[in-house]
């Protein structure tokens, strides 16, 4: 199982960042078989990946919620104009797969974008990922989990090839995490958490409090990983005004928790049990 960060960023892209400016969008592939976490703007450089190999192209999408920096990138992945695609798209809850569709039309139409959803030529099929129900695709077992965030959220736990990565973006960790959803983060080989904010900033000791914004801190990402035995931890969903420097602070402050922790970083690819080259 393989891991390919195309956007780490959160709420809103950026631009002269090393470490990435693109917001989320994470692939996970494993024996020919391609998931797409999120579609925020990592995702029209996914497209060009993808359209470089050629066609046909198939992928099996997961959105953890349809805020707009997860969907924003949706309309410039070119794989989607192409009859010979294929996408199996899941939005969360139980209504997901209707949200899913009506939220990407409607940023889709005049005045906000002028080209509409229809113009997509290829094969669309809308499913709804449910807490705790697992969906089979390929070597793939990946388990939707409700995380606590305003207007709700879904993290995955993606299980193949004796491995598991969990992507647990948008989450406020110290507001709830319940044995319930705990127990889908334990043991994960690779975790991916909410690490938006450093202490001072969820306090408020520097500008507004930021509690009940659904978002946590790397101390509190580090905290789970330790907690939950998780393999590597990869803080993700960056502030926007975070500029590299401070992001690599960040994660220096978290390994004296969890020494394994690191800044996700756009281009980054990770086998499971050892790193590849970006």
């Amino acid at each position: 199982m393989e891991i390919r960060f195309f956007g780490v960023r959160g709420s809103i892209a950026v631009s002269g960042s090393r470490i990435g400016g693109n917001t989320a969008c994470v692939e996970v592939t494993s024996q020919g078989e391609r998931l797409i976490l999120d579609a925020g703007t990592g995702i029209r450089t996914l497209g060009e990946v993808m359209m470089r190999e050629g066609a046909p192209q198939k992928a099996t999408m997961f959105f953890s919620h349809l805020h707009w920096d997860h969907v924003q990138g949706f309309p410039f992945f070119t794989p989607a104009y192409l009859p010979t695609t294929s996408l199996t798209m899941y939005g969360p809850g139980a209504n997901g797969a209707q949200a899913l569709e009506s939220t990407l039309s409607q940023q889709m139409r005049p005045p906000q974008f002028p080209v509409p959803l229809s113009t997509m030529r290829s094969k669309m099929t809308f499913g709804a990922a449910m807490h705790g129900r697992t969906v089979e695709v390929g070597p793939f077992k990946v388990t939707p989990i409700d995380v606590p965030h305003p207007d709700g959220c879904m993290a995955y736990r993606v299980e193949a090839d004796g491995h598991s990565f969990v992507y647990a973006t948008d989450v406020e960790l110290p507001e709830r995490l319940t044995p319930d959803v705990a127990r889908h983060f334990e043991g994960a080989d690779a975790l991916c958490l909410d690490a938006q904010y450093t202490p001072d900033e969820y306090e408020g000791k520097k500008g507004m409090s930021k509690k009940g914004w659904g978002h946590s801190t790397m101390m509190d990402a580090a905290k789970v990983a330790k907690d939950l035995h998780a393999g590597r931890l990869f803080l993700f969903h960056h502030d926007p005004s975070h500029a590299d420097e401070l992001l690599e602070d960040m994660a220096q402050e978290a390994r004296g928790l969890f020494p394994f922790t690191e800044p996700a970083r756009e281009g980054q690819r990770m086998l499971l049990g050892r790193a590849a080259g970006a």
